[in-house]
């Protein structure tokens, strides 16, 4: 029955008549009707064919033959894929790196992550260095049980450049009071330009302190009572350096702590490859030299979309450096999103 009703539908569109109306008019569902004409395949579908942009089987070896060297095996992909190309290298983008890795099943998140929502004040922005700094206090632990050392660190929002730190035995405002007026002598700080933030400890919330930055012409900011947010970069700084591969369980000695942390900030301000700022290192953007950096990208970029132009799907660009960075970014109002 359904043979003959598809046969005469075959011959209303052979007489000129739409194949929807044909099977309206024999009250046949069109649906049906074409799949009886085109039954469904049976059996595996055929394998997809291989992409021309894909990496040959030596290239993705060597990938990750480069990402597990002694060299790299503790940087992310995209600080391997910064140094790389600062150095006139490019074997893949960042996200082929990771493909490549998972492959491998050797990505995975290291620590269970708290996940807060964000936060809205205080508000500060950033536009170039040396117009907001971030300052914290976190503890080291020493070499016996309950014993402690105090780090100290100033860092600069924009360039994420640690501009000062100390390390000492005990908490004090005295302490912080010298080193905040030291970073802003040897940055050459005008009076007026830096808002300093911190959380409120002690030290922060101390009438020296207070008085030292009334003094100098520095803004003051503090976070919000209990809310960890308010402060991101420097927390964010500080879980870099205990997230550190090379970073003790406990030091053995002041000096042991200082040794570590002047090593530590070495490469944190000039060789590590920061994400927030582009993949570029703090110093290069704190002293301006990170757009000469990005054009010498560009051109390594350049050279291998020209040489390999089918393995993209738009010419390559290095990430740009943030006009500005914010602690805490206004929320937009409905009204002013209405008024827009």
């Amino acid at each position: 029955m359904n043979a003959i009703i598809d046969n005469a539908i075959d011959e209303l569109v052979a007489a000129g008549v739409g194949r929807s109306r044909a099977c309206a008019a024999l009250g046949c569902s069109r649906a049906s009707h074409y799949r009886r004409r085109r039954p469904p395949l049976h059996g595996p579908p055929e394998p997809r064919p291989r992409s021309h942009r894909a990496l040959q089987p030596g290239e993705a070896a060597e990938i990750v033959e480069t990402l597990n060297s002694e060299r790299f095996c503790d940087q992310a992909p995209a600080q391997v894929w910064a140094t790389l190309l600062d150095e006139g290298t490019y074997l893949a983008s960042i996200s082929t790196m990771y493909r490549l890795l998972r492959a491998e099943h050797q990505v995975r998140e290291r620590r269970a992550q708290a996940r807060r929502p964000a936060t809205v004040k205080p508000e500060l922005m950033a536009t170039g260095p040396n117009q907001v700094w971030s300052w914290d206090i976190t503890k080291l632990a020493g070499p016996h049980k309950w014993t402690w050392f105090q780090l100290y660190v100033i860092l600069d929002v924009h360039s994420r450049y640690v501009v000062g730190w100390l390390v000492a035995t005990r908490e004090s405002a005295r302490l912080a009071e010298e080193l905040i007026a030291e970073s802003i002598y040897e940055q050459r700080v005008p009076s007026g330009q830096l808002s300093l933030h911190a959380d409120r400890g002690s030290s922060m919330t101390s009438k020296t302190v207070s008085q030292l930055l009334a003094d100098l012409g520095v803004e003051q900011s503090h976070s919000r009572p209990h809310v960890s947010n308010d402060n991101p970069f420097s927390e964010a700084q500080f879980k870099t350096l205990k997230y550190s591969p090379t970073f003790p369980k406990r030091f053995g000695s002041l000096d042991h702590a200082r040794s570590f942390c002047d090593s530590f900030f070495e490469h944190y301000n000039h060789q590590h490859r920061h994400s927030g700022i582009g993949l570029h290192t703090p110093a290069d953007v704190h002293y301006g030299r990170a757009e000469q950096v990005r054009a010498q990208r560009q051109a390594v970029l350049d050279a291998a979309y020209t040489a390999r132009p089918e393995r993209f799907r738009r010419p390559p660009h290095p990430p740009r450096i943030p006009e500005t960075t914010w602690i805490n970014p206004p929320q937009e109002t409905p009204l002013a999103t209405a008024a827009i």
